[in-house]
């Protein structure tokens, strides 16, 4: 029998443009399939892809993220939709027997597209946001190779791009369903084929005369959550000819330490379907004491349950399987009666939401498990519980919702609909939505089905600044209604089983101003979107409402990100022209212009930030100056909104986390997958218990967002001078903070005293009483009111001593480092201070190595390096960098690397622990190269390698 399942077609495609195929679909997949060349128009395909996706990895254009290689790209407006009209064409092996089917299944297509199997037509509807699966169990050819090509159209309304830009374009788009920034936004570049393309899984599956379709998987608990039920209602279709007499089973599993499963619950049920016929069995509810739940990122762990569902037919055998890790967790809102914002709550516990706003991993849809596992590592390692998936992107794939689950990322899931482009944007252009309402509702309903069972999706919204149009917007509320359970808490009768439901869970809001975010009455009250004074987010004034659904800022990258990314022209700073009232504009080239940099200034409201610190004199400083900012600036929007925890917010998301392509505005990493200080600066504002200063009262506060109380604590507040001496100190006694609230401490004085320095640096560090372990610790450096960071230039000539101790291991291309740095002036102040000396707990890498006792392939090593100096001081805004030994071009960064702290300072005395890992470079064989640079430390040296 051939083997029941699934398997992938993401490798062997090729694609040519159709106006340069003389074949027609029949014959390319009989008489003459396609072959590559060096007169043919076919070539290596992206598949999952797009056409701008294969043309770029055949260098058949440049790349359009690259400087302003993307004006030279024919955009669709230009060329019609038949330009970037493509087949897409492989061939593959499939064998079968009596009483199985196979089919071919395409997880997403953008826009429409016909099918061609071994001679044979299939026409596929429209929509982006849809499932097509087809039976080709008559056309298989079980002995040979069978033949598929696709031919896959644009959008029906790609639209123009007007001369001034603007959001959506001219907003054409929004006549289908499909991905609205393609068109451009004042954020990315026009994305020229729209994203034409089979951009998702392609499959083939086989299965026996019963195959399962999208099972519903629901939880409900009762007793505290001592008792826990799970719901199942699962979609059964009968292939065959007779009646099926099956048994379906399940199978819940928990994964305990080193790989042991164990069985939760087994259960199997008989059920009788008809021939051709479908059901819709809902099984008895199974219980289970005491489940081990799911939470989001810094409430507890992301226990996840395997749950296995197998149908097996009478004389025949397993038919179908379908596998679904799943969390226990209930999900509640409401509007919150103290502050107006949407309150969240999960297992019964309020969460604080402090996330951001997502497009979509990049531009031309090269999506891969690696980039979403490393995307949502990094929303986590920033301490963030919420992604907001933008209405104008995508409806987020499952591998994505995925790593949410594994890394505890609450989502807030949008449909395709934006103010811009959808009735309220300049020019207001259709008011009435989508062009094909039913289109939009069965990709919708299919979108439901697809990422209803994971835990870590929060809320669906009916769009962005906007809400569906009427009969819509009423179809997704009668079908995302909640189950009685959800509003009620009572126990469902047989009768009203939760999984019957389209979705049941989960509440649905019309829109992302609505109902608890921004004013709750869809008037534009998001935002505001530019470089702001630190302090004013601390401000009663600064924010009405109670759930800011986009607030965004500045977002400069690295100087190596713009060198790997610009030609030399694109590595001008702006120009810095004084304007009316002391005020700067800055003045970017163009490069930086088209790439969407937002200024650090905004003359009238905000003196340039950057010029704080001194003119910068290329490109390296103007970045340097800029990373600076960056940290402040949203360390200082996330501990603002945290000061007021419950008081008068309940939560606020980033406009935004990233970028899907090279662009300058709004992001805590670049494309290319490098944290800017904002990361870190968000990192340490988000932790779950913070110690900070609140920047427009002064006072010393202390945010718990944990359900447990905090006591026996004190805090520690050190004072720095640029001359390494401590002018002030000060520790705080018998510091209590209650679960999950914001606490006012104390007054910090030390601006107040007369002999005060213009510039400093302040150290807080909250810490157990009994044994002095750090909890959380935070570094700011402040100048007095109506000076600036000027002098901190001189600092830089500073020579501060460091000892590096650094421990790797590696096990083939993973490493995982161990780095501690300690800053040795001030030699008299280091036996008493307090001490970061890592929390993170032994390596997984290092686990393996510990397990196996290593291996020919498996390195460890221990490297002492020290930086001499004679200065006493701070050792100021510290950053790790990897870099590939062998490399030969300019940027010779390796990328991602997860670091547990970067952008991070020590005061005399002072060291910590950090842990670095990545994966280097395929065929690498020298080590990869551990670079330490700062601000006194311009050139940097090497700490591994």
């Amino acid at each position: 029998m051939a083997q029941i399942g699934k398997t992938l077609l993401d490798s062997g495609w090729l694609a040519a443009r159709s106006t340069e195929v003389n074949d027609d679909g029949e014959k390319l997949t009989t008489t003459n399939p396609p072959s590559l060349g060096p007169k043919s128009p076919w070539m290596e395909a992206a598949v999952p892809g797009t056409v701008l996706g294969t043309l770029l990895k055949n260098k058949s254009i440049p790349d359009p993220f690259y400087g302003l290689e993307n004006e030279t790209i024919t955009d669709i407006a230009d060329s019609g939709r038949d330009y970037y009209t493509f087949w897409f064409s492989t061939q593959f092996h499939c064998k079968r027997l009596l009483n199985q089917y196979v089919h071919l299944n395409f997880r997403a297509i953008n826009y429409s597209a016909e099918v061609y199997l071994n001679g044979h037509e299939i026409v596929l509807p429209k929509g982006m946001f849809r499932r097509h699966t087809l039976d080709v169990t008559d056309i298989l050819r079980p002995d040979s190779d069978n033949l598929l090509a696709v031919i896959v159209h644009p959008p029906d309304h790609p639209g123009t791009i007007p001369p001034q830009g603007g959001q959506g374009g001219d907003h054409e788009i929004g006549k289908d369903v499909a991905a609205q920034y393609v068109e451009g936004w004042d954020w990315i570049c026009p994305i020229r084929d729209r994203n034409t393309g089979i951009w998702d899984e392609v499959s083939i599956s086989v299965t026996g005369p019963v195959r399962i379709i999208d099972p519903h998987l629901v939880s409900t608990f009762y007793d505290d959550y001592e008792r826990a039920y799970l719901h199942v209602t699962a979609e059964l279709e009968n292939k065959s000819t007779w009646n099926a007499e099956c048994s379906v089973n399940i199978q819940v599993t928990a994964e305990l330490e080193n790989g042991v499963c164990l069985v939760e619950h087994l259960h199997t049920e008989n059920v009788l379907i008809p021939a051709r016929g479908n059901i819709h069995h809902t099984f008895k509810p199974l219980y289970l004491y005491k489940p081990e739940l799911w939470w989001p990122n810094g409430m507890g762990k992301q226990n996840l349950y395997d749950v296995l569902i197998t149908v097996a037919v009478k004389e025949f055998g397993e038919s179908d399987s379908w596998m679904q890790p799943f969390g226990f967790r209930k999900i509640e809102s409401d509007i919150d009666s103290v502050t107006g914002g949407r309150l969240f709550k999960i297992n019964g516990e309020p969460i604080f939401i402090r996330g951001g706003n997502w497009i979509l991993s990049d531009g031309l849809l090269r999506l891969s498990k690696e980039r979403y596992r490393t995307d949502i590592k990094f929303h986590a390692d920033m301490n963030m519980n919420m992604i907001r998936c933008w209405g104008g992107g995508l409806a987020e794939r499952p591998e994505f919702y995925h790593f949410c689950d594994v890394y505890g990322l609450l989502v807030w899931q949008e449909f395709w609909i934006t103010g811009d482009v959808d009735g309220r944007g300049d020019p207001v252009s259709n008011p009435n939505g989508p062009l094909d309402h039913d289109l939009f509702l069965l990709c919708a309903r299919d979108t439901i089905k697809l990422l209803r069972n994971h835990p870590s999706l929060a809320l669906w919204v009916g769009g962005n600044e906007q809400v569906p149009p009427e009969d819509i917007n009423e179809a997704l509320k009668q079908d995302l209604r909640l189950h009685p359970y959800f509003t009620t808490q009572l126990l469902p009768d047989e009768d009203s089983d939760p999984s019957v439901y389209l979705d049941g869970t989960r509440v649905y809001i019309q829109g992302s101003m609505w109902d608890g975010f921004a004013d709750g009455k869809g008037n534009f009250t998001d935002g505001p979107y530019k470089i702001q004074y630190p302090e004013d987010f601390f401000k009663d004034t600064y924010y009405e409402y109670g759930f800011n659904p986009e607030v965004g800022s500045v977002g400069m990258p690295v100087a190596d990100t713009i060198r790997a990314t610009m030609p030399p022209e694109g590595w001008e700073i702006p120009l810095f022209k004084k304007v009316s009232d002391g005020f700067v504009e800055e003045v970017p080239n163009r490069m930086w212009d088209y790439h969407k940099y937002i200024p650090y200034s905004e003359p009238g409201k905000v003196h340039d930030q950057i010029l704080m610190y001194g003119t910068p004199e290329n490109l390296d400083d103007f970045c340097l100056k800029a990373q600076l900012v960056n940290y402040i600036q949203y360390r200082a929007l996330f501990e603002g909104w945290s000061s007021q925890m419950w008081t008068k917010y309940t939560g606020v998301l980033i406009w935004k986390n990233q970028n899907p392509w090279t662009g300058l505005r709004g992001q805590f990493y670049d494309h290319l997958l490098d944290q800017t200080a904002s990361f870190y600066g968000c990192r340490s504002a988000a932790e779950p218990v913070h110690v900070q200063l609140n920047l427009a009262s002064n006072f010393v506060e202390v945010v718990n967002t944990t359900p447990k109380e905090l006591a026996d604590v004190e805090i520690e507040a050190s004072v720095w001078d640029l001359d390494g001496n401590c002018p002030y100190s000060e520790v705080f006694n018998k510091v209590y903070a209650p679960p999950k609230t914001a606490v006012k401490i104390s007054e910090f004085k030390y601006p107040k005293s007369e002999n005060a320095k213009p510039v400093y640096f302040l150290l807080l560090k909250l810490y157990r009483a009994s044994d002095k372990t750090v909890i959380s610790r935070n570094f700011y450096w402040l100048h007095l009111p109506g000076k600036d960071y000027t002098l901190l230039e001189p600092y830089r000539r500073k020579q501060i001593p460091l000892k590096i101790t650094c421990n790797a291991v590696n096990v083939g291309p993973e490493y995982e480092l161990e780095i501690n740095v300690h800053n040795t002036s001030r030699a008299d102040l280091a036996e008493n201070a307090l001490q970061d000396d890592g929390k993170h707990g032994v390596g997984l890498l290092q686990k393996l190595f510990s397990r196996f006792g290593g291996t020919e392939d498996s390195n460890r090593g221990l490297k002492v390096v020290e930086m001499k100096g004679s200065d006493p001081g701070v050792a100021f805004f510290l950053r790790f960098s990897v870099h590939n030994a062998e490399a030969e071009k300019q940027d010779t960064r390796i990328l991602p690397v997860h670091y547990s702290d970067n952008y991070f300072s020590l005061v005399p005395g002072e060291s910590m622990s950090f842990k670095i890992s990545f994966s280097a470079p395929t065929g690498m064989k020298k080590p990869p190269r551990v670079m330490l640079r700062g601000w006194n430390y311009p050139d940097g040296f090497t700490v591994f390698g």
